[in-house]
């Protein structure tokens, strides 16, 4: 027979008579009269075509091919059960399950170390995969199952995309050793504008958020490179007089090894918030849930209060 056109509540029936072994405690323990489990029974009879049980005085004796059934679907309503229990929990130190984050190098690199750490203690079994994703299509990513989590700058998603703040950071000038244009340890407004400047984006063309904000001011900045990491871009500073402008985190891990300093942005921008971000339909999901409170434990303290 098809078993999509079976009703499969019947199959619960069947389970409860087997293991009560009468119709009056089977109709107990389902909650239901016992003229409906009565008239559930004679619909499985007729779907399988066979009488099912037997009476025997007062009690209800499974025929063979009831006993061949009981077997697999003591089984298969076990894995229903559990099923349901793990999705009403999370044993992260069971778990096996992997997690997609959507991050670029700059979260990998200051994020992704610590978060691995937190796992290995209390979830050896969690896997993470980062994943880059065009900002134009996070949402719906995220909205697909795609991404559990994203990490990223504001963004102007929809309503139905959950974030949460982390932490703040602001923007360091980073320039060569001796550099010409940096005195006693700082650069003005004038030298800065002057400087030729690098700019790390991911996107082939546009302005960056440093160049948005200085215009708002009124300065503009002449960009003489732009690439897509950060790593490399320090590495060409410090083998020019090119400026590199990036958030202060980030900047003291990439230039460790480096003679590059970081200097003090000689004009006041506002600073670069970073946000978490999922989709609303996994908020109360315990897996979920649990990576999203490993993620914010690495931001602890990190905003303005």
């Amino acid at each position: 027979m098809d078993i999509r056109r079976l009703d499969l509540n019947l199959l619960v029936v069947l389970e409860a008579i087997h293991a009560e072994g009468s119709l009056t405690r089977a109709a107990r323990r389902l909650n239901l009269s016992q003229p409906a489990l009565s008239h559930a029974l004679a619909r499985l009879r007729e779907a399988l075509d066979d009488p099912l049980f037997l009476r025997q005085g007062n009690r209800m004796v499974p025929t063979p091919r009831t006993q061949r059934l009981i077997a697999p679907l003591h089984a298969a309503l076990g894995l229903i059960a559990e099923g349901i229990q793990e999705g009403a929990r999370f044993d992260a130190a069971r778990s096996q399950q992997e997690f997609r984050l959507g991050m670029r190098d700059i979260f990998e690199s200051t994020a992704l170390p610590g978060l691995l750490n937190r796992l290995r203690e209390d979830a050896p079994g969690v896997r993470l995969a980062s994943v880059r994703t065009d900002r134009r299509e996070l949402e719906n990513d995220l909205i697909d199952g795609q991404l559990d989590v994203a990490m990223d700058v504001l963004l102007p998603l929809a309503p139905d995309i959950r974030r949460m703040k982390l932490a703040e950071d602001r923007l360091v000038v980073v320039a060569r050793k001796d550099h010409p244009s940096v005195k006693r340890g700082r650069i003005d407004l004038a030298a800065y504008l002057q400087a030729g400047h690098i700019l790390v984006s991911s996107r082939r063309r546009g302005p960056g958020f440093e160049d948005q904000e200085l215009a708002r001011l009124g300065h503009e900045r002449a960009i003489v490179l732009r690439c897509q990491h950060y790593f490399a871009a320090c590495r060409v500073v410090g083998a020019s007089d090119y400026l590199l402008t990036m958030p202060a985190g980030y900047a003291t891990l990439a230039n460790t090894g480096l003679e590059n300093r970081l200097l003090e942005l000689p004009v006041p921008l506002p600073p670069l918030d970073v946000y978490l971000y999922w989709h609303e339909s996994r908020d109360n999901d315990p897996a979920n849930l649990w990576l999203r409170e490993k993620i914010t434990g690495l931001y602890a303290g990190q905003i303005a209060s």
